[in-house]
Protein backbone atom coordinates (compact mmCIF):
# COMPACT_ATOMS: atom_id res chain seq x y z
CA UNK A 1 0.00 0.00 0.00
CA UNK A 2 2.01 3.00 -1.24
CA UNK A 3 1.54 6.86 0.16
CA UNK A 4 1.91 9.47 -2.32
CA UNK A 5 2.19 12.95 -3.17
CA UNK A 6 2.16 14.40 -6.71
CA UNK A 7 2.30 18.31 -7.49
CA UNK A 8 1.12 18.88 -3.86
CA UNK A 9 0.45 22.91 -2.94
CA UNK A 10 -0.77 23.38 0.11
CA UNK A 11 -1.28 27.24 1.46
CA UNK A 12 -1.16 27.93 5.35
CA UNK A 13 -2.12 31.83 6.67
CA UNK A 14 -1.82 33.01 3.32
CA UNK A 15 1.66 31.90 2.69
CA UNK A 16 3.02 28.50 0.50
CA UNK A 17 4.26 26.13 2.02
CA UNK A 18 4.71 23.28 -0.16
CA UNK A 19 5.01 24.42 -3.69
CA UNK A 20 4.40 20.92 -6.74
CA UNK A 21 5.82 18.67 -4.10
CA UNK A 22 5.49 14.57 -5.48
CA UNK A 23 7.34 11.63 -3.61
CA UNK A 24 5.97 8.07 -3.66
CA UNK A 25 6.31 6.13 -0.23
CA UNK A 26 6.86 2.80 -0.23
CA UNK A 27 6.22 0.16 2.96
CA UNK A 28 9.11 -1.51 4.11
CA UNK A 29 11.41 1.38 4.14
CA UNK A 30 12.33 4.42 6.30
CA UNK A 31 12.07 7.81 4.79
CA UNK A 32 13.62 10.86 6.80
CA UNK A 33 11.90 13.96 5.54
CA UNK A 34 14.88 16.97 6.64
CA UNK A 35 15.32 20.56 5.25
CA UNK A 36 15.97 23.62 7.57
CA UNK A 37 13.29 25.10 9.87
CA UNK A 38 10.62 26.74 7.67
CA UNK A 39 10.91 24.43 4.67
CA UNK A 40 7.72 22.55 4.97
CA UNK A 41 8.65 19.31 6.40
CA UNK A 42 5.49 19.07 9.18
CA UNK A 43 3.24 20.44 6.27
CA UNK A 44 4.44 17.35 4.21
CA UNK A 45 4.00 14.81 7.11
CA UNK A 46 0.46 16.62 7.53
CA UNK A 47 -0.65 16.27 3.96
CA UNK A 48 0.07 12.59 4.03
CA UNK A 49 -2.08 11.96 7.04
CA UNK A 50 -4.96 14.04 5.94
CA UNK A 51 -4.94 17.26 8.48
CA UNK A 52 -3.98 19.67 5.28
CA UNK A 53 -6.02 19.83 2.34
CA UNK A 54 -3.78 20.82 -0.68
CA UNK A 55 -4.61 23.94 -2.84
CA UNK A 56 -3.90 22.00 -5.71
CA UNK A 57 -2.39 17.99 -6.42
CA UNK A 58 -3.37 15.09 -4.79
CA UNK A 59 -2.31 12.78 -1.83
CA UNK A 60 -3.26 8.97 -2.69
CA UNK A 61 -2.99 6.02 -0.42
CA UNK A 62 -2.85 2.49 -2.50
CA UNK A 63 -3.49 4.85 -5.43
CA UNK A 64 -7.11 5.90 -4.10
CA UNK A 65 -7.33 9.75 -3.15
CA UNK A 66 -6.90 10.25 0.24
CA UNK A 67 -9.80 12.21 1.18
CA UNK A 68 -11.69 9.70 -0.67
CA UNK A 69 -10.68 6.81 1.95
CA UNK A 70 -13.16 6.35 4.87
CA UNK A 71 -12.21 8.06 7.81
CA UNK A 72 -11.82 4.95 10.06
CA UNK A 73 -10.25 2.94 7.90
CA UNK A 74 -7.57 5.73 7.09
CA UNK A 75 -7.16 5.84 10.99
CA UNK A 76 -6.75 1.75 11.15
CA UNK A 77 -3.89 2.62 8.18
CA UNK A 78 -2.29 5.23 9.06
CA UNK A 79 -0.66 6.48 12.35
CA UNK A 80 0.59 9.86 13.62
CA UNK A 81 2.83 10.74 15.84
CA UNK A 82 2.51 14.58 16.24
CA UNK A 83 5.36 16.97 17.12
CA UNK A 84 3.82 18.01 20.24
CA UNK A 85 1.87 15.06 21.91
CA UNK A 86 -1.28 16.28 23.88
CA UNK A 87 -2.56 13.87 27.06
CA UNK A 88 -5.70 15.42 28.12
CA UNK A 89 -6.53 12.97 31.12
CA UNK A 90 -3.95 11.73 33.36
CA UNK A 91 -4.19 8.31 32.33
CA UNK A 92 -1.90 5.42 33.17
CA UNK A 93 0.43 4.42 30.02
CA UNK A 94 -1.01 1.31 29.57
CA UNK A 95 -4.88 2.93 29.12
CA UNK A 96 -3.02 6.01 27.04
CA UNK A 97 -1.31 3.58 24.62
CA UNK A 98 -4.35 1.76 24.58
CA UNK A 99 -6.31 4.41 22.65
CA UNK A 100 -4.52 3.30 19.78
CA UNK A 101 -7.14 0.63 19.17
CA UNK A 102 -10.01 3.03 19.11
CA UNK A 103 -10.02 2.67 15.18
CA UNK A 104 -10.59 -0.94 15.77
CA UNK A 105 -12.99 -0.84 18.03
CA UNK A 106 -11.67 -4.00 20.11
CA UNK A 107 -9.27 -4.41 23.15
CA UNK A 108 -6.12 -5.54 21.35
CA UNK A 109 -4.57 -6.81 24.41
CA UNK A 110 -1.88 -8.31 22.54
CA UNK A 111 -1.33 -5.17 20.07
CA UNK A 112 -1.33 -2.86 23.38
CA UNK A 113 1.37 -5.60 25.28
CA UNK A 114 3.38 -5.37 22.31
CA UNK A 115 3.39 -1.61 21.93
CA UNK A 116 4.58 -1.44 25.40
CA UNK A 117 7.61 -3.72 24.70
CA UNK A 118 8.35 -2.21 21.87
CA UNK A 119 8.99 0.91 22.93
CA UNK A 120 10.56 -0.43 26.91
CA UNK A 121 7.45 0.42 28.67
CA UNK A 122 6.17 -2.67 29.99
CA UNK A 123 7.48 -1.82 33.98
CA UNK A 124 6.11 2.07 33.38
CA UNK A 125 2.59 0.63 31.97
CA UNK A 126 0.78 1.31 35.55
CA UNK A 127 2.30 4.75 36.02
CA UNK A 128 0.00 7.99 35.48
CA UNK A 129 1.37 10.12 32.15
CA UNK A 130 1.78 12.99 34.54
CA UNK A 131 4.90 11.09 36.39
CA UNK A 132 6.72 10.16 33.06
CA UNK A 133 9.42 12.22 31.98
CA UNK A 134 9.37 13.92 28.27
CA UNK A 135 11.13 11.20 27.22
CA UNK A 136 8.93 8.15 28.44
CA UNK A 137 6.14 10.22 27.43
CA UNK A 138 6.98 10.38 24.18
CA UNK A 139 7.75 6.92 23.87
CA UNK A 140 4.40 6.57 25.36
CA UNK A 141 2.81 8.57 22.49
CA UNK A 142 4.56 6.15 19.50
CA UNK A 143 3.49 3.31 21.46
CA UNK A 144 -0.37 4.20 21.04
CA UNK A 145 0.54 4.37 17.14
CA UNK A 146 2.05 0.95 17.50
CA UNK A 147 -1.05 -0.11 19.58
CA UNK A 148 -2.90 0.73 16.59
CA UNK A 149 -1.00 -1.54 14.32
CA UNK A 150 -1.13 0.35 11.14
CA UNK A 151 0.57 -0.08 7.80
CA UNK A 152 2.23 3.37 7.81
CA UNK A 153 3.78 5.51 10.47
CA UNK A 154 4.22 8.64 10.09
CA UNK A 155 6.39 10.89 13.05
CA UNK A 156 7.16 14.37 13.47
CA UNK A 157 10.07 14.57 15.02
CA UNK A 158 9.86 11.46 17.31
CA UNK A 159 13.10 11.74 18.41
CA UNK A 160 13.16 15.53 19.69
CA UNK A 161 12.53 14.45 23.52
CA UNK A 162 14.81 11.61 23.85
CA UNK A 163 18.57 11.03 25.10
CA UNK A 164 21.17 9.28 22.44
CA UNK A 165 20.27 5.92 24.11
CA UNK A 166 16.89 6.33 23.70
CA UNK A 167 16.81 7.36 20.25
CA UNK A 168 18.47 4.44 19.65
CA UNK A 169 15.76 2.37 21.01
CA UNK A 170 12.86 3.80 19.10
CA UNK A 171 14.81 4.14 15.94
CA UNK A 172 15.67 0.38 16.46
CA UNK A 173 11.78 0.15 16.79
CA UNK A 174 11.09 1.60 13.70
CA UNK A 175 13.54 -0.52 12.12
CA UNK A 176 11.58 -3.49 13.33
CA UNK A 177 8.25 -1.54 12.24
CA UNK A 178 9.57 -1.81 8.51
CA UNK A 179 11.66 -4.81 8.26
CA UNK A 180 7.62 -6.37 9.10
CA UNK A 181 6.44 -4.56 5.93
CA UNK A 182 5.13 -1.47 7.57
CA UNK A 183 6.21 2.22 5.85
CA UNK A 184 7.87 4.67 8.18
CA UNK A 185 8.52 8.62 7.69
CA UNK A 186 9.35 10.95 9.90
CA UNK A 187 10.87 14.42 10.36
CA UNK A 188 14.30 14.50 11.54
CA UNK A 189 16.95 17.47 12.57
CA UNK A 190 19.51 15.57 13.18
CA UNK A 191 21.35 14.72 9.59
CA UNK A 192 23.51 12.01 10.84
CA UNK A 193 21.03 9.91 12.24
CA UNK A 194 19.24 10.67 8.48
CA UNK A 195 22.21 9.36 6.90
CA UNK A 196 23.56 6.10 9.47
CA UNK A 197 19.07 5.00 10.18
CA UNK A 198 16.99 5.80 7.09
CA UNK A 199 16.60 4.02 3.76
CA UNK A 200 15.74 6.99 1.56
CA UNK A 201 15.90 11.00 2.61
CA UNK A 202 13.86 13.56 1.04
CA UNK A 203 15.60 17.06 1.42
CA UNK A 204 12.70 20.04 1.50
CA UNK A 205 13.94 23.53 0.66
CA UNK A 206 11.30 26.67 0.53
CA UNK A 207 9.00 24.01 -0.13
CA UNK A 208 9.89 22.06 -2.53
CA UNK A 209 11.71 19.24 -2.69
CA UNK A 210 15.50 19.77 -3.31
CA UNK A 211 17.08 16.27 -3.21
CA UNK A 212 15.25 12.82 -2.60
CA UNK A 213 17.26 9.39 -2.74
CA UNK A 214 19.12 7.05 -0.87
CA UNK A 215 21.07 9.08 2.23
CA UNK A 216 24.30 9.53 0.92
CA UNK A 217 23.08 11.32 -2.79
CA UNK A 218 20.19 13.57 -0.83
CA UNK A 219 22.44 13.99 2.18
CA UNK A 220 25.99 14.71 0.20
CA UNK A 221 28.15 17.73 1.43
CA UNK A 222 27.01 19.79 -1.86
CA UNK A 223 23.33 19.37 -0.96
CA UNK A 224 24.37 20.23 2.61
CA UNK A 225 25.95 23.30 1.72
CA UNK A 226 23.15 24.41 -0.86
CA UNK A 227 19.98 23.68 1.58
CA UNK A 228 21.49 24.53 4.63
CA UNK A 229 24.34 26.68 4.35
CA UNK A 230 26.95 24.99 6.33
CA UNK A 231 30.30 23.96 5.09
CA UNK A 232 30.39 20.42 6.32
CA UNK A 233 31.75 16.73 5.66
CA UNK A 234 31.46 13.81 6.53
CA UNK A 235 33.42 10.77 8.38
CA UNK A 236 33.37 7.56 9.20
CA UNK A 237 31.90 4.35 7.65
CA UNK A 238 28.08 3.85 6.40
CA UNK A 239 25.58 3.28 9.22
CA UNK A 240 28.24 5.22 11.63
CA UNK A 241 29.02 8.49 10.10
CA UNK A 242 28.95 11.62 12.19
CA UNK A 243 28.38 14.72 10.55
CA UNK A 244 31.40 17.71 10.78
CA UNK A 245 30.93 21.24 10.14
CA UNK A 246 33.46 23.81 9.86
CA UNK A 247 36.80 23.73 8.22
CA UNK A 248 38.67 22.10 11.30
Amino acid sequence: MTLAVKGVVVERGGARVLDCVSAELRPGEIAAICGPNGAGKSSLLMALVGLLEPASGEVTFDGTELARVDLRERAKQIGFLPQIGEVAWDLSVRNLVALGRLPHGDEGTVQIEGALEATHLAELAGRPVSTLSGGERARALLARVFAGDPQWVLADEPLAALDFYHQLEVLASLRAAAGMGRGVVMVLHDLALAMNHADRVIVLNQGRVHADGPPEEALSVGNIIEVWGVAARWLGEPGARALVTGGG
